[in-house]
């Protein structure tokens, strides 16, 4: 039997919005979480995704506006404080706690009704369906399913404090999927998890009795379970856009959208442009134009004077009256042209093997305009391939020659230098609409993991490479931004070799050939 939510449970906001750190996050948001919705909270880092879920979780007031909850609510937050003491049990028992109560009282109504007692009737109907919709007599199993098909610690007595940092969120996850609460808000879930894992949260999800909102950076979990998008990025009037369908909806949609909204600005300016343009010559028709030819008469100036005036001013009053309303729509990802000669060999490895590391051998040829997919499980070696081909780590065996510029965009960005603005760390090279002119001039260290990705990558690009090597690239990167990445790699004219665990991508990426590691 499968739990039944809570009729009418409800989660709604209204009109909210949130400052933090002094810069607004949230403007003006209305949404309502029935136990149908399966929403996914998308945007770049930055944009108010966590917070959002939790001003609907109740960890945050609103600035402005309300929320407004009915029925259970489960949140899996992306920080996970540990009780000093608390143990696995704690969890399950706690997840399990509403089920037990029902259980507990469909008893002792059980035994009143037995009894005879006054309103025993209506006590063990209430009790009976509150049981029922809870499934509370396979609240425990369920418990152990998740935690099980999750990988994670199953030992009731184990104190979380000794677990990894990986078990902990697995355990605190499986307790919620298995609680089955009526809505649920799940802060990047798939943390953690390996593929048995993900593939058992994408069945949760898509089979879940309540409703959830999700935010996630793994696309592949969006496109599979997710049937309306909240989208956080910045829009033409400033506020968040719900697209209601699937992920190839939204991505429709968002391009609809951005398309407008870039019409409508250029639009704008270049009616503004105009107008100035038209109060230009106004301005010059009344210093040179209207001036009669040398040895006329002063009246033919008298005559022609009012009307330039007139012009001129009719066109100051049209110029000062326009206003640019649409802003400035954001940049997208732009590829430099990476265009080596077709065909021209760029690099070649032959038996090339890292002692421990990568066991090859390892023999392969790169050209212009090649594609290349490395894959293979974690430790496999595929980082450490990519280091050997960039020539930032010697090989134990075999050798790699290079033809060409060869840039490696590793998996993490910390070669950056902290001190330096965005801007500087770009030392000249184009941000490629990676970056906005907020985090250009702020200094790295103080930038997030999503715009130091952002940023690193930039730089990968502005060395104008030949050959591209992407470890995880999309690690830290927005669902959208992917998706724009995605079109870039397959459409530049560099060769391309990506190493990458994530699921959409390879799909995305499935006619490339592939080396398979491990």
């Amino acid at each position: 039997m499968s739990p039944t939510p809570t009729p009418a449970a409800q989660l709604r906001a209204e009109h909210v919005s949130t400052t933090r750190g002094g810069r607004p996050v949230l403007r003006d948001l209305s949404l309502t979480l029935t136990t149908r919705s399966r929403l996914a909270v998308v945007g770049e880092n930055g944009r108010g995704k966590t917070t959002l879920l939790h001003v609907l979780a109740g960890l945050l007031a609103p600035d402005e506006g309300t929320v407004h909850r009915t029925g259970t609510l489960g949140l899996a937050r992306q920080d996970m404080p540990v009780a000093p003491g608390a143990t696995v049990g704690d969890l399950t028992t706690a997840a399990a706690a509403a089920p037990a109560r029902a259980l507990h009282d469909l008893d002792r109504a059980t035994a009143d009704l037995a009894d005879g007692a006054d309103g025993a009737a209506d006590r063990y109907a209430d009790a009976l369906d509150r049981a029922t919709r809870l499934d509370a007599w396979d609240a425990g199993r369920r418990i152990d399913v998740a935690l099980d098909a999750l990988g994670a610690c199953t030992d009731r007595g184990r104190g979380l404090a000794t677990l990894s940092v990986g078990q902990r969120y697995r355990v605190r996850l499986a307790c919620l999927l298995g609680a089955r609460h009526d809505l649920l808000l799940l802060d990047e879930p798939t943390n953690h998890l390996d593929a048995a894992g993900l593939d058992f949260l994408t069945v949760a999800l898509r089979d879940a009795p309540g409703g959830w909102a999700l935010v996630s950076h793994d696309r592949a979990l969006l496109a599979d379970t997710a049937t309306s998008f909240l989208d956080l990025d910045p829009s033409r009037d400033g506020t968040a856009t719900l697209h209601t369908g699937r992920y190839a909806d939204w991505q429709e949609g968002r391009h609809r959208d951005r398309e407008a909204w870039a019409q409508a600005h250029a639009g704008q300016v270049a009616e503004h442009q105009r107008l100035a343009a038209a109060v230009d010559r106004a301005r010059g028709r009344l210093s040179t134009g209207w001036r009669p030819d040398k040895g006329t008469g002063k009246h033919q100036r008298q005559s022609h004077a009012p009307g330039a005036v007139q012009a001129l001013r009719r066109d100051q009053q049209a110029l000062a009256a326009h206003r640019v309303t649409a802003p400035r729509p954001p940049v997208p990802l732009r590829f430099p042209d990476l265009a080596p000669r077709p065909g021209s060999p760029l690099l070649t490895a032959d038996g090339v093997a890292v002692a421990g590391r990568v066991p090859g051998p390892v023999d392969l040829a790169m050209a212009a305009g090649h594609r290349l997919v490395v894959t293979g499980g974690n430790g496999a070696g595929k980082s450490t391939l990519l280091a050997v081909l960039a020539g930032l780590l010697d090989p134990t065996a075999g050798r790699v020659h290079r033809h060409g510029g060869v840039a490696l965009l590793a998996q993490e960005s910390d070669q950056l230098p902290a001190d330096r603005t965005a801007h500087q760390a770009l030392d000249g090279a184009p941000a490629a609409g990676l970056l906005d002119a907020e985090a250009l001039a702020t200094p790295v260290g103080r930038l997030s993991q999503g715009q130091r990705r952002r940023l690193h990558l930039a730089v990968v690009l502005g060395s104008r490479p030949d050959l591209l090597l992407l470890d995880e690239p999309t690690n830290h990167l927005s669902a959208a931004l992917v998706d724009e990445l995605t079109a870039a790699l397959r459409g530049t004219g560099a060769a391309v070799v990506v190493a990458s665990h994530d699921r959409r991508l390879l799909r995305d990426l499935a006619d490339w050939p592939r080396l398979h590691l491990g």
